[in-house]
C-alpha cells in the first residue's frame, strides 16, 4: 500500500484486525524485515502496520529533511491517515531511536513500547565522526561501504554459518536502499539526543528485547532501559544477533505476542 504524507510517498503494509501495532524497521533495512511478525501478530488478533521510513524501501527518498523528528512526524501522520488513535509501537535499532522520539513528543499515541536491539543513549564523539564519514561515503559511493560494515555485524556467528540465505536476503535489502536514505539515516542517528535521563517520564508499559549474541548493540543498553523505565520487561533471545526477529522468529514472536497480550486491555480496539 502507498499513501502521500508530508509531501512524500510512504509505502506500508497493513495486516490483520484488532488493536494496532506499529513496527518501525532498523537501518539500513525496510519493512520487509517484519514479514514473520506480520503473519504471527495478525494471526494472534492484532492489526499490524509496517511502513518503510522515508528514504528506505519503497518510500520516497527526498534530497534532505531527514531527522528523528521527521521520521516520527511521518509515522504520526500515517496513524492519523489510518484513523489509529493509539498503537503499541515496536522499534528495532534505529527504529528504537524513533520510538524514543515518539515517546517524548507524542506519548499519548503510544499505548505500549517495545524496544528491540536498541539503546537510549546518544552517539559519542567517535561514533558521530564515523557516521559523518560513512554518510559522505554513502552519498559518493552508494551502498557498498554500508554493506561492508553491516552485512555480517548484524548476525550472530552461528547464523552466518547455518543460514547464509538469510544473510544474503538482508544484504539484498540493504543493496536496494537509496544513497540519499542511507546518508539521511546515518546523519539522523548521529544527531539523536540522549534519552536516558527522560526514560522515567515515559509511562507506557515497555518490553526490551536483546539478542544474546548481538555484536552491533551495547551490552549496557537493556540495563539502562530497565533502570529508567517505570514498567519494563526484558527478554533475551538466545542464539540471536542484531536481527533477532529474523534469526530466531519463533522465540521472538512468542516474546512479543506475550507482551501484547499482557497490555491488550490498555490498547484501543
Amino acid at each position: 500500500m502507498e499513501i502521500t504524507l508530508n509531501d512524500i510517498k510512504i509505502a506500508y503494509d497493513d495486516r490483520g484486525a484488532g488493536p494496532a501495532v506499529l513496527l518501525i524497521h532498523g537501518f539500513p533495512l525496510n519493512r520487509t524485515m517484519w514479514q514473520p511478525q506480520l503473519e504471527a501478530l495478525s494471526r494472534a488478533g492484532y492489526r499490524v502496520i509496517a511502513p518503510d521510513l522515508r528514504g528506505f524501501g519503497e518510500s520516497d527518498a527526498p534530497e534532505g529533511g531527514y531527522s528523528m523528528d521527521r521520521f516520527a512526524d511521518d509515522l504520526v501522520a500515517l496513524l492519523d491517515a489510518l484513523k489509529i488513535e493509539r498503537a503499541v509501537v515496536a522499534g528495532m535499532s534505529m527504529g528504537g531511536y524513533i520510538l524514543l522520539n515518539l515517546l517524548e513528543r507524542y506519548q499519548e499515541r503510544v499505548a505500549a513500547a517495545a524496544f528491540i536491539v536498541t539503546r537510549s543513549t546518544a552517539e559519542d564523539e567517535a561514533g558521530r565522526a564515523r557516521r559523518t564519514a560513512l554518510a559522505a561515503e554513502a552519498e559518493r559511493l552508494g551502498v557498498n561501504p554500508i554493506i561492508k560494515i553491516f552485512a555480517e555485524l548484524l548476525f550472530a556467528p552461528d547464523t552466518i554459518q547455518t543460514n547464509p540465505q538469510l544473510v544474503a536476503q538482508v544484504t539484498a535489502w540493504m543493496r536496494g536502499t537509496s544513497p540519499k536514505g542511507l546518508a539521511g539515516g546515518l546523519l539522523s542517528m548521529r544527531d539523536r539526543k540522549d534519552y536516558t535521563p527522560l526514560l522515567p517520564t515515559f509511562h507506557p508499559p515497555a518490553l526490551v528485547v536483546t539478542g544474546a549474541e548481538d555484536r552491533a548493540g551495547a551490552p549496557e543498553a537493556a540495563e539502562l532501559f530497565a533502570k529508567g523505565l517505570r514498567r519494563c520487561t526484558s527478554r533475551v533471545i538466545p542464539r540471536a544477533g542484531h536481527m533477532a526477529n529474523l534469526e530466531q522468529p519463533e522465540e521472538f514472536n512468542a516474546a512479543l505476542v506475550e507482551f501484547l497480550h499482557s497490555v491488550r486491555e490498555k490498547m484501543p480496539g
